[in-house]
């Protein structure tokens, strides 16, 4: 007898059904799946320039090449964007002439370009950028672990090769990280002075320990150590940095980062992801930027639960390097006191919030 004979025609019809179904129930739960995945965030409000801001060249083409504009370069990911869309917010709001600041995201060439595009343009209908894709496939092979997983992301070494993404026209970019605030004006920051030689500003930290960033191996060996030689090398995070890029290209420093790099995946010289080989190649010789453009490190450490303080003086920017990011602390209802500083730049759409 058939297998088909076993069942008669209305058991059979039964069992399509039920097939149906299950195959509704799965595809359902799959699509529900994939669009939980991706946030929505409400519509910022709209800042406009003041009097006295010089009017950008509208030429077209060139829009994103401005001399005139304040250009801010990040990096932007599925798991950062609630911090970059804060950071963007931020950044505009303390602003005097907000409608001249122009953005430059980088994305991995695998990210959701469309999704992020409509994500930004929707909450900053008026904001001029552009999103420039990564291909991490050529760092990927020279990223050596770290303490931290979140370090190793190629996306964090997009910075090395901001000269060879952006576009040749564009001289002189402020970098900043997905996980900070501004509460002063860009402007300020951005005309920070380079001096003769300078490729790079940033705030400097020398009273940090600067040998802890590189390994016993690295100093014991004079030819590597003698690279400070002569240099009053200081820590400084690569977090905010005030970059000259003709003076990066003109000099190749991304050839000169890469090549620590990979002599880092034959010995191990350090230990901390991305920020020891910008230590080995620009420590001692960067322009100095007030400490209060980078209030850093007030995600903690590595211990669970430690809150930081503010260094001693002023604050124009709050920078929760870390672990601990102050939407993950929100959201687990166990924040630190000086996240509830960063909240009002969170555009996060809750799913109660009532349309105005």
């Amino acid at each position: 007898m058939s297998k088909l004979a076993l069942f008669p025609p209305h058991h059979l019809h039964r069992h399509h059904h039920l097939l149906l179904l299950l195959l509704f129930v799965l595809v359902s739960a799959t699509n529900a799946a994939a669009t939980t995945t991706y946030h929505r965030f409400k519509e910022a409000p709209q800042f406009y320039n003041s009097p006295s801001c010089p009017s950008l060249d509208s030429s077209g083409a060139n829009d994103m090449c401005s001399d005139e504009a304040v250009h801010v370069a990040m990096t932007l990911d599925a798991a950062y964007l609630r911090g970059s869309m804060a950071a963007i917010l931020s950044v505009l709001q303390h602003s005097s002439c907000p409608q001249n600041i122009l953005f430059h995201f980088i994305a991995s060439s695998t990210a959701n370009h469309h999704h992020l595009r409509h994500t930004i343009s929707h909450s900053f209908p008026s904001l001029k950028f552009q999103i420039y894709p990564y291909d991490s496939s050529a760092v990927s092979g020279l990223i050596s672990t770290s303490i931290r997983s979140a370090l190793d992301c190629p996306l964090n070494y997009a910075r090395n090769y901001l000269a060879n993404i952006l576009p040749p026209c564009l001289h002189h970019v402020v970098y900043l990280d997905s996980d900070l605030v501004l509460v002063d004006d860009i402007a300020k920051l951005a005309a920070t002075p380079l001096g003769d030689n300078s490729v790079l500003a940033a705030p400097e930290y020398c009273n940090a320990n600067f040998t802890f960033y590189f390994t016993p191996t690295f100093w014991s060996n004079p030819t590597l150590s003698l690279t400070f030689a002569g240099r009053k090398a200081c820590y400084f995070n690569t977090g905010v940095m005030v970059i000259d890029l003709q003076r990066w290209r003109e000099g190749d420093y991304t050839t000169k980062i890469i090549e620590w790099m990979e002599l880092q995946k034959r010995m191990r010289i350090y230990e901390l992801g991305s920020l020891p080989p910008f230590l080995l190649v620009f420590a001692g010789n960067i322009a100095p930027v007030d400490h209060r453009w980078n209030q850093h490190g007030l995600g903690g450490d590595n211990y669970r639960g430690l809150c930081r303080d503010l260094h001693p003086g002023p604050v124009s920017l709050l920078h929760w390097s870390g672990k601990g990011k102050p939407w993950v602390r929100l959201d687990a209802n166990r924040p630190c006191p000086l996240d509830a500083l960063w909240a009002p730049y969170d555009l996060l759409q809750t799913p109660f919030a009532l349309e105005s």
